[in-house]
Formats: C-alpha cells, sequence, structure tokens
C-alpha cells in the first residue's frame, strides 16, 4: 500500500510540474498588447500595471490631475466672466455682489476679451486631457510589443570603414558602414 502512494505522489508531482510549465509558457506567450491597449482604455494606468510597469501609474494619474484642474479652473473663471458680461450688458441682472464689482471694474469688450480667453483655455485643457489618455493607451501598447525583448551580453556594434581605390573621379570617396549584430 504505502509502494502504490509513493508512485501516486510521483505521478501527480510530475504531471502538476508539468502543468506548471505548461502555465509559464502559456503566459509567456499570452502577453497580448490588445489586452493592454483595453485595459488602459478602460481605466488609466490598469494597461501599465498589466506590463509591470508600476512607476508609471503615478505619472498618468498626476497628469490627468493636473490638466483636469486647469480645464476645472479655467470653466469657472469662464462662467465668472461670462455672468460679469451677461450683467455688464443687462441680460441677467441677478448675480451676486462680487460679480458686480467685476462688471464695473471692465468694460464689456474686456470681459468679451477675458471670457474668450478662459473658454479657450478650458477647450485646450480637454484637448490636452484626450491627448494624455490616448498616450497612456499607447504606451501601454508599445510597453506590452517590448514585454518579452530581451538585450543580452550578445548585443554589438562594428564600425567598418572602406577606402575605395578610385579610378573614376566622380565615385571618389570614403565610405562608412554600420553593422549591428543582434543575436536572440
Amino acid at each position: 500500500m504505502p509502494k502504490k502512494t509513493i508512485i501516486l505522489t510521483l505521478l501527480l508531482s510530475m504531471f502538476l510540474g508539468n502543468l506548471q510549465a505548461q502555465s509559464e509558457e502559456m503566459t509567456l506567450k499570452t502577453h497580448n498588447p490588445k489586452r493592454a491597449a483595453l485595459y488602459s482604455a478602460i481605466l488609466p494606468g490598469l494597461g501599465q500595471g498589466y506590463n509591470k510597469k508600476y512607476w508609471k501609474i503615478p505619472v498618468i494619474y498626476a497628469g490627468i490631475g493636473t490638466i483636469s484642474y486647469f480645464a476645472i479652473s479655467n470653466n469657472n473663471e469662464y462662467k465668472i466672466y461670462k455672468k460679469a458680461y451677461d450683467y455688464k450688458t443687462e441680460v441677467n441682472t441677478d448675480v451676486g455682489d462680487d460679480i458686480k464689482e467685476l462688471a464695473d471694474r471692465y468694460t464689456a469688450d474686456n470681459l468679451i476679451s477675458m471670457r474668450d480667453y478662459y473658454r479657450r483655455n478650458t477647450e485646450l485643457s480637454w484637448i490636452i486631457l484626450a491627448i494624455w489618455y490616448g498616450l497612456n493607451i499607447i504606451d501601454a501598447t508599445v510597453d506590452a510589443h517590448f514585454f518579452h525583448y530581451d538585450i543580452g551580453d550578445d548585443l554589438s556594434l562594428s564600425i567598418d570603414h572602406f577606402n575605395n581605390t578610385c579610378y573614376n573621379y566622380s565615385n571618389c570617396g570614403l565610405t562608412t558602414g554600420l553593422t549591428f549584430k543582434l543575436n536572440f
């Protein structure tokens, strides 16, 4: 009876070891750039986590936070100057004292200029945020493509030059060539 248990244990351990080796091989093959892009599209930084580039996640969220801050603050300023212009042109007279002071301090043309300035900056901030979001997805995709890329010690660069003898004066010169040898 103990002999059968030992044999069964050995067979089971060999089978489980083989399954573990297969799962490691499948993990090596299944690192998918499309999946990294999808993860980053769903939640910014998730693709970087999938690629095990955890240090990039705070950078992504710092950029999102900073750009969002500027977008929101520019939008708030836009609303203030819009209300001041509306008060100045008597479109809306039901405003607070701070808006009345602002409207009294500037001319209607100045209020239009400042309103348009903050509106433009708000729109620009949202465009920059969309670009930042897209760069997050592109970064995750590129990192996933290079996930298994290995630069070993066999990477070499050699510079060779060839000095041709000059028989035809139109083809005289020095030729330089670069040879890259990459072993995978």
